[in-house]
């Protein structure tokens, strides 16, 4: 577990796989995403040690998809005090135990990511159901990072979200983008013409931070990195 600060009040926490976020507001933190099962531990000892925080100032949990490693831990940093975890309803029911979720769309991109992935045991991990508080459906606006606006961008996952802070001019992407050998589409998707499609709106918002659910954050000019990268994507082709 490393933790890193990347602004004022924004925290990039790395985990054993992928990675989650921390906004904080005074005494109260957000938590976006929780990593695969078995995160919480980690992300409890980057409030404890680094923040010098204790786990009930997370006041709210945000799930951007629902994937194993960015639900994993939902259940269990939910069950320290109580803080709501917030999902999109398209995707709830998957996070809640209901239902597995649907198999990506892969392509010969993908392919040599979802081997090593497969080789880590990430895809069907056994995650622990989670509650969820808040079912959202976007263009709901949060309070926290001086209004923290939800943008539904399917085609990950039907109920993938992003969360746009225009105040701080930062952005969280989820896996809708990533920063892999740089700025592009994410991998494993069900729609990429429908994900494609949020990925422009995305990349129309005035931003200058921007947090991947997989990849090195950029911190500086990222909107003109979100511009670039849109522009120059070609369509992937199916296995």
């Amino acid at each position: 577990m490393g933790i890193m600060a990347l602004r004022p009040f924004l925290y990039q926490v790395q985990l054993k796989f992928g990675q989650a976020y921390l906004w904080q507001d005074g005494s109260e933190i957000t938590l976006i995403d929780t990593g695969i099962p078995g995160s919480a531990e980690d992300i409890h000892d980057a409030l404890r040690y680094h923040l010098q925080r204790d786990a009930s100032a997370i006041r709210r949990i945000l799930i951007t998809h629902a994937h194993e490693d960015h639900y994993g831990s939902a259940a269990n940093i939910r069950a320290w005090h109580g803080a709501p975890v917030h999902v999109h309803a398209a995707d709830a029911a998957v996070v809640r135990g209901e239902a597995r979720p649907a198999p990506p769309v892969l392509t010969e991109f993908d392919k040599p990511i979802w081997e090593q992935i497969q080789a880590l045991g990430i895809p069907g991990m056994d995650v622990p159901p989670s509650t969820v508080d808040v079912e959202l459906s976007g263009g709901e606006v949060l309070d926290f990072g001086g209004g923290a606006q939800i943008l539904h961008v399917p085609g990950h996952t039907p109920g993938s979200i992003a969360i746009y802070l225009p105040e701080h001019k930062t952005l969280f992407t989820g896996d809708t983008v990533a920063n892999e050998g740089g700025v592009l589409l994410g991998v494993f998707n069900q729609d990429e013409d429908l994900m494609l499609d949020g990925f422009r709106r995305l990349a129309d918002l005035d931003v200058e931070t921007v947090c991947f659910g997989h990849g090195e954050p950029i911190v500086e000019g990222a909107g003109a990195a979100l511009r670039a990268a849109v522009n120059s994507h070609q369509k992937r082709r199916p296995i």
